[in-house]
């Protein structure tokens, strides 16, 4: 005579399962289950295997920023420069941008140290930004139309490109 035994879910004591997570064993319902490469594991387990993937320490930060403004400033000079020359400023300024984004995201990988997290990522972002401000503004303030649209071209191509090479997304495979 076999006797069977009902699991329930460790956080929705009222739901029957046949689940456990890979990690800890805890059983887990179908909507507290979420899917790995490797099997299925519970939300604690997925938050804490996260966590050692996120390295950065809190001076990461403010040096991240600042290398990412002080050579976003930089790149956004050099546009400015190249949105002078005319037809083939536009050739160069959709070339010169994601040059100008891999230069920088290796820059903050360098001074970084290679840590990685989330909130590191959108922080060099927002440098890159910042970085820009100030030649935007000059370029607003002087009324130069092809200045703003060359520094918009470059914001547009360096920031998601800074942001996907520091963070490891990869488009293609």
């Amino acid at each position: 005579m076999s006797t069977s035994t009902s699991t329930y879910c460790y956080v929705h004591p009222d739901r029957e399962t046949g689940l456990r997570c890979k990690r800890c064993e805890k059983p887990i319902c179908a909507s507290c289950a979420q899917r790995t490469a490797t099997g299925y594991m519970c939300k604690d387990c997925v938050r804490s295997h996260q966590k050692s993937f996120d390295t950065s320490e809190w001076y990461d930060y403010i040096f991240g920023f600042i290398t990412a403004a002080f050579l976003s400033a930089i790149a956004a000079f050099l546009i400015t420069l190249i949105s002078s020359i005319g037809f083939i400023g536009w050739f160069l300024a959709f070339s010169a941008a994601p040059i100008a984004g891999t230069t920088i995201a290796e820059g903050v990988r360098v001074v970084t140290r290679r840590h990685r997290s989330r909130s590191l990522f959108l922080t060099v972002a927002a440098g890159v930004i910042v970085g820009a401000l100030p030649v935007m503004i000059f370029q607003i303030f002087s009324m130069n139309i092809f200045g703003i649209i060359f520094q918009v071209i470059y914001l547009v191509i360096a920031v998601p490109l800074v942001f996907t090479r520091l963070s490891g997304i990869q488009l293609t495979r």
